[in-house]
């Protein structure tokens, strides 16, 4: 019989080209999305060729916000946000108005309305939550301290734009724009009530979701697991995630991706969260890139030609606008230059919520139609520079240590924080510790056993104010710039240990100890072979793998379970190469 394939075709057309270009965008070093998104621009109706259904195309997409929103809600974590709270949240909020501001302020520019201006700014001010993490990992930051506060930042941006989506349809008709339904409708020409009954509905919704949800909905999961069942199980989770967010909307006329986040945030309350995103992961995967598809269909690529100076204003500010911003944010919080780029570089590309903001902007009419290829160009052109701007990181550092008195001015002195700017005077051959994580950690109450002199050098703010009140010798600041060493007195001190994994950090800090004490003996770790190599053969002193410290003391665990002898296994551990390197003038 014959019969519509509509919708097979789109989505074969929008899998197959997003492939194919999201490998071409790997292997040109750029994150896959902008490959996903130029797929879409292919079989949009503005370029020769197949076009796909951008009716189907939009559900699919409605499909893929609400898996994206759920991921997030799953690894929502509270305890990360407080951790973090003191530069994540004022920093974020500051943020956020910031870009938006320099957004209306271009737009009024435009002769957009006050509203449109507004809209578009805060379509500017949050960046993509799949961009930043996948940043983060490339360079081995999603677990250092800098790391956690750009992800805060982000869940705060995150919640920011859900309470923003919210907000819109209540107040865009009073704001010009076309009635955005449910409470708005309801009270037509009253804002303020149709904000409040909306606010009441949202506070109602997320009363039910972690009051009642948060007891069934784990308990019902547990039920499905004892099944054994894995297909069922998965089949629970996208039920929970779908339904809830249909549901959500269905009953209390919130958005799909509110509910959707609230499921997320209820499923991440229960010890099978880890399961559920496994399992749930390869269709938020496959949803998510027909999202950005479905996205890319839209863009008009004419833009770049017809509004080349308006394109350019909007890059600017989400690579410029929204990074200084961020930077000037994070010094003002008093923390190192080194964090500040970071989190500049993370914010530096928008995204997801991006795409779903201006959508609905121009849903309500509170946008022009025109805005959405400003910020899809955006959104292409600032990911695809992502990658250059944190090559540009050491660079950026390199130049500012060649200006000291401009660093001191960004960082206010690294001590000055502290209340501490240098070792106890009396302090000589110490142990100089840098980084308190896991490592140091586990180094520093040995030493403080023994009454052996130590002080560590920690830039984790939260981490530095735990331990000056624990009355542990500490130092706040960045230990690969040379006042900070200098502060420690590494001229005086004895050993140096570097126990954090950053290896620029490592690199810089044992250069500039060694050039103010040439005698100073130096541990340091890593878990990279080429940065062993490297270490190896640059410096003496001793280095760490974590990872064959860990695999002798598995093995020696296996030996003697299979009965070999003590002294024997002790011999073979022994003689397993690479785990820790001797290196001496003499092999230099």
């Amino acid at each position: 019989m014959p019969h519509d394939t509509t919708l097979i075709a789109t989505i074969a057309a929008g899998f197959v080209l997003a492939f194919a270009f999201g490998f071409v965008a790997v292997r040109l070093r750029l994150p896959p999305l902008v490959g996903y998104l130029a797929a879409g621009v292919m079989i949009g109706p503005f370029t020769p060729g197949f076009v796909g259904d951008i009716g189907l195309a939009g559900q699919l997409a409605e499909i893929g916000v609400i898996l994206l929103m759920f991921g997030v809600g799953l690894h929502f974590s509270i305890k990360d946000l407080l951790a973090v709270r003191r530069i994540a949240i004022p920093g974020a909020v500051g943020q956020i108005l910031t870009a938006t501001l320099i957004g209306a302020a271009v737009a009024h520019l435009w002769g957009w309305s006050l509203a449109a201006g507004l809209t578009f700014g805060l379509a500017l001010s949050v960046a993509s939550t799949v961009v930043l993490l996948r940043a983060l990992e490339q360079q081995r930051k999603l677990e250092t301290p800098v790391g956690r506060i750009a992800v805060g930042w982000l869940i705060v941006e995150d919640l920011a734009m859900v309470l923003a989506l919210v907000l819109l349809p209540a107040l865009a008709e009073s704001f010009g724009g076309a009635a955005g339904g449910g409470a708005a409708a309801a009270v037509a020409g009253s804002p303020w009530m149709a904000l409040a009954l909306t606010l009441g509905k949202v506070a109602a919704f997320v009363a039910a979701a972690l009051v009642v949800g948060i007891r069934v909905v784990p308990w019902l999961l547990e039920r499905v697991a004892r099944t054994g069942s894995r297909e069922l199980f998965t089949l629970s989770v996208l039920a929970t995630a779908l339904g809830i967010a249909f549901g959500s909307a269905a009953l209390f006329g919130v958005s799909f991706a509110l509910g959707a986040f609230f499921a997320g945030v209820i499923l991440s309350e229960s010890e099978l969260s880890h399961r559920a995103a496994e399992d749930s992961l390869p269709l938020q995967d496959a949803f998510a890139v027909l999202f950005f598809v479905s996205v890319g269909m839209l863009f008009d690529p004419s833009i770049l030609l017809r509004e080349p100076l308006a394109v350019l204003a909007v890059v600017l500010i989400i690579v410029i606008g929204k990074s200084l911003a961020a930077f000037a944010i994070v010094l003002a919080f008093r923390h190192p230059v080194g964090t500040a780029l970071t989190v500049s570089a993370s914010l530096a590309q928008i995204g997801e919520f991006s795409f779903i903001l201006a959508s609905l902007g121009i849903a309500l009419n509170l946008l022009p139609p025109e805005s959405r290829d400003l910020i899809l160009a955006g959104a292409l052109i600032s990911i695809t520079l992502n990658p250059f701007v944190f090559a540009a990181i050491p660079a950026t550092e390199r130049w500012l240590r060649q200006r000291p008195r401009l660093l001191a001015f960004l960082e206010r002195t690294p001590g000055e924080a502290a209340g501490r700017d240098e070792a106890p005077a009396g302090m000589r051959d110490h142990a100089i510790v840098i980084g308190h994580g896991r490592v140091g950690g586990a180094i520093t109450p040995v030493l403080a056993a023994e009454g052996l002199p130590f002080l560590v050098v920690d830039r984790d703010r939260q981490r530095f104010e735990v331990l000056s009140k624990l009355g542990m010798p500490v130092i706040y600041g960045d230990a690969s710039i040379p006042g900070v060493l200098e502060s420690a007195g590494v001229r005086r001190a004895r050993l140096l240990v570097v126990a954090t994994p950053d290896s620029f950090l490592t690199r810089r800090a044992v250069e500039i100890a060694r050039a103010a004490n040439p005698g100073i003996e130096i541990v340091v770790r890593t878990h990279s072979y080429a940065e062993f190599e490297r270490l190896r053969s640059e410096h003496r002193g001793t280095i760490v793998m974590g990872e064959h410290e860990l695999a002798r003391a598995m093995l020696l665990h296996a030996l003697r379970h299979f009965g070999v002898p003590r002294e024997r296994a002790q011999l073979l551990v022994q003689d397993e190469p690479g785990a820790q390197v001797e290196v001496d003038a003499d092999r230099r």
